[in-house]
């Protein structure tokens, strides 16, 4: 599927979207693999999928500390940023397999898990388009 988006509040609304699909399919755990380019929408994306499933929590992309734990919903919600990940043994290092057996993951900069992807992904790509325009594709049975 294939969507455009030309505003930031537009990608926060499809990620909201995509988080009311998964919450009304009843599918958890769920993994969430996000692709795109510095500055494509990565975070606003996971600000709209956080509204919902953790609302009130103030979502920043987590560069440093590499995941954001958000525990105002239901069930967790986990926000990783894979920027810094160099190696297999540096994600099972920090728990990276546990936390996707508890909650909800969005992850940033997937490629750099090879084949320690979690099975069953939705899979986002985010790219620009233009100034403010962005090219979201979502892959996966939804």
């Amino acid at each position: 599927m294939e969507i455009f988006s030309n505003t930031v509040e537009e990608t926060e609304h499809l990620g909201a979207a995509l988080a009311e699909h998964l919450l009304n399919s009843g599918r958890f755990p769920a993994f969430v693999a996000l692709y795109g380019d510095l500055g494509a929408g990565k975070t606003a994306f996971v600000r709209g999928f956080a509204g919902v499933l953790s609302p009130g929590s103030r979502v920043k992309s987590p560069t440093y500390t590499i995941v954001n734990e958000y525990r105002q919903g239901k069930k967790p919600l986990f926000h990783f940023d894979l920027y810094r990940i160099t190696s297999e043994d540096d994600l099972f290092g920090m728990g990276f397999d546990e936390y996707v057996d508890a909650g909800y993951c969005i992850a940033e900069w997937c490629e750099h898990i090879g084949s320690a992807m979690p099975e069953e992904p939705v899979i986002v790509r985010i790219e620009k388009a233009g100034e403010t325009s962005r090219k979201i594709t979502l892959s996966e049975d939804l």
